[in-house]
């Protein structure tokens, strides 16, 4: 018997002790068996406690500054008009250019309101208060001031008439900030105490720009019926 003759004999004959090692080696034959993903072991552990996080991961996203920004006109809502200027025509007897109330934002008959004037450069007084520097004098921001007290008191609930409506003293009146052309003067007044047998009111008032107190004191008026 030649070699090549015995050697396939004992490949007939001969069976191999350990199968699993046959099969593991075919498989890492390229030649001999067919191509698959080799998938790794269960004993193996992919997730490493050590290094896990402990807050979760958050994406932000920005966007540009023309899309979060709002057009400056679109920023400022317009004041409620609990009262108009032909209402507050009816309750006070003032006119041009003495009228220095143009809208009503709030109002209780007897107890509050809060009045508004708008403080334009058209205003009569700012020719000669002052040419070179425009500023709202101080009485006339009493005056206004005076005048939303007048839609507190001059109503029926209260008794009033804008026939007998007068100063009767100013007291502790302060002027923090000048008011200028282009001011919103917002004004609130209160009634602190009202005697109606003598027809004597006291009031307390501020006066705003902007959120900022430019104007307070109390008011003494003098009420009565026609």
């Amino acid at each position: 018997m030649d070699s090549s003759a015995m050697a396939r004999s004992l490949l007939s004959t001969t069976p191999l002790s350990n199968p699993s090692i046959s099969r593991r080696s075919s498989s890492l034959d390229p030649l001999s068996a067919p191509s698959r993903r080799i998938s790794p072991s269960p004993q193996i552990s992919l997730s490493a406690p050590s290094l896990s996080l402990k807050k979760p991961i958050r994406f932000l996203t920005r966007c540009s500054a023309a899309e979060e920004a709002v057009p400056i006109e679109k920023q400022f809502p317009p004041f409620p008009a609990v009262m108009d200027i032909k209402q507050i025509r009816d309750i006070l007897p003032h006119r041009f250019p003495f009228l220095l109330v143009d809208r009503v934002i709030e109002y209780t008959p007897g107890v509050t309101a809060v009045g508004i004037k708008n403080v334009t450069i058209n205003d009569n007084f700012f020719p000669g208060h002052f040419p070179e520097r425009p500023i709202m004098p101080g009485v006339l921001m009493v005056e206004a001031m005076a005048q939303v007290g007048g839609l507190v008191m001059l109503q029926p609930e209260v008794g009033g008439s804008r026939e007998n409506f007068f100063f009767a003293g100013i007291d502790k009146v302060r002027f923090r900030k000048p008011v200028v052309a282009g001011d919103t003067l917002v004004m609130r007044m209160t009634l602190i105490k009202l005697q109606k047998r003598f027809g004597i009111a006291k009031m307390e008032g501020k006066a705003y720009v902007g959120g900022e107190v430019v104007c307070e004191g109390e008011f003494l008026m003098v009420t009565g019926s026609e």
